[in-house]
């Protein structure tokens, strides 16, 4: 499954003298975040001490630790560091902390559209139920659009693997009540979790509740499971995009399937190789997938817990598998062309684009 860029793409010195431009000027949109794997270290530290909440040392001391998940240990490990974060975020304050801080660290990076995935389960025994939970998000999610440098946050609803599919439906009908076009609206709705639990099928009604009210549909598949999830996930769901899906290269049928259904991927390099999918960040099949024809987006996943964000991804595609900028700046051009941006956040970050392919930077 290594992937091996060609040399002379792959190799330090073909760097030299060439014009490496700043990425993270380069325009993007982010569309594989999760809403409590946002935070940075500081933050879920500080909630921490508010809440007088004891953090796990993988959340102090060893951020961005490798979990390998292909047995159920290091799942649990996983999960446990996972929870232990949530558990920091007790009421509205944090919550729109949140979302303000993932604006803003998108910004940043250069990311003009993001679209953070939340559980509003998660969140609805300190405010009042799911609904108040929505709306919190949704609410800061607008507020921050309208600050300078801040990416705008569209909202994708994400069901769980781990619950049952009938709940799966009563928040595919609360995305649709808030579904929209632009910033602080839902704009997609999710699978995520363990994607070795639960039956994708069982949770199709779900996503036919979603696709009524015109929300992308994006559950996550082919990651922890290989290209049987990711056809079954097609037969099922027909969705827009998947969350991962990186390991259809393992079926060339499948991986064809994809290009044709025009089912985009979201791509996080960085928690691939922390939750062991890949051993090492060469295995990682970027490349395989670009030129295979596969829309791909580059996403962060859970920057709190595997320790890298959104631009680090970018940074990897260069140095790790050998993109060049133009190749870079395709990706970008994938990652709004798959978004559910507003069609004016999307038209102008396209046209920066074109002006940072074509800009001459200072090497």
């Amino acid at each position: 499954m290594t992937e091996a860029p060609p040399a002379a793409e792959a190799s330090p010195a073909a760097w030299a003298g060439r014009v490496r431009r700043d990425l993270a000027a380069l325009p993007k949109a982010h569309l594989h975040l999760h809403f409590t794997g946002s935070m940075a270290p500081a933050t879920v530290q500080e909630m921490a001490r508010q809440h007088g909440i004891r953090l796990p040392a993988s959340l102090t001391d060893n951020v961005g630790n490798r979990y390998d998940t292909g047995d159920a240990r290091g799942w649990f490990r996983f999960q446990r560091t996972y929870d232990a974060a949530r558990a920091c975020v007790r009421g509205e304050a944090d919550m729109r902390r949140i979302v303000r801080e993932a604006a803003l660290a998108d910004g940043a990076e250069g990311s003009r559209w993001l679209e953070l995935q939340v559980d509003p389960t998660s969140y609805a025994p300190f405010v009042g139920g799911i609904t108040p939970a929505l709306e919190i998000v949704l609410d800061e999610a607008a507020s921050v659009s309208r600050e300078p440098g801040a990416a705008a946050v569209g909202v994708m609803v994400a069901a769980s693997r781990m619950r049952h599919p009938l709940e799966a439906r009563t928040l595919a009908r609360l995305a649709a009540r808030y579904a929209g076009d632009g910033p602080g609206a839902v704009v997609a709705f999710g699978l995520s979790n363990d994607e070795r639990r639960g039956v994708t099928e069982e949770f199709a009604p779900a996503f036919a509740i979603a696709r009524r009210a015109d929300l992308a549909l994006a559950p996550h598949a082919g990651e922890l499971l290989g290209p049987t999830a990711v056809e079954e996930t097609l037969d099922a769901i027909a969705p827009d995009r998947l969350g991962h899906g990186v390991r259809a290269v393992e079926d060339p049928r499948v991986l064809e399937r994809v290009v044709a259904d025009e089912v985009a991927l979201e791509v996080c390099p960085g928690s691939n190789v922390a939750l062991g999918v890949f051993d090492v960040p060469e295995e990682v099949p970027l490349r395989r997938l670009v030129e295979a024809g596969a829309t791909v987006a580059l996403g962060a996943d859970d920057p709190l817990i595997f320790g890298s964000r959104l631009l680090a991804q970018y940074e990897a595609a260069r140095d790790v598998h050998g993109l060049s900028d133009q190749e870079l700046a395709r990706l970008a051009r994938m990652s709004l062309l798959a978004s559910r941006a507003p069609e004016a956040i999307r038209a102008q970050a396209l046209a920066d684009i074109d002006s940072w392919v074509g800009a001459r930077d200072e090497a």
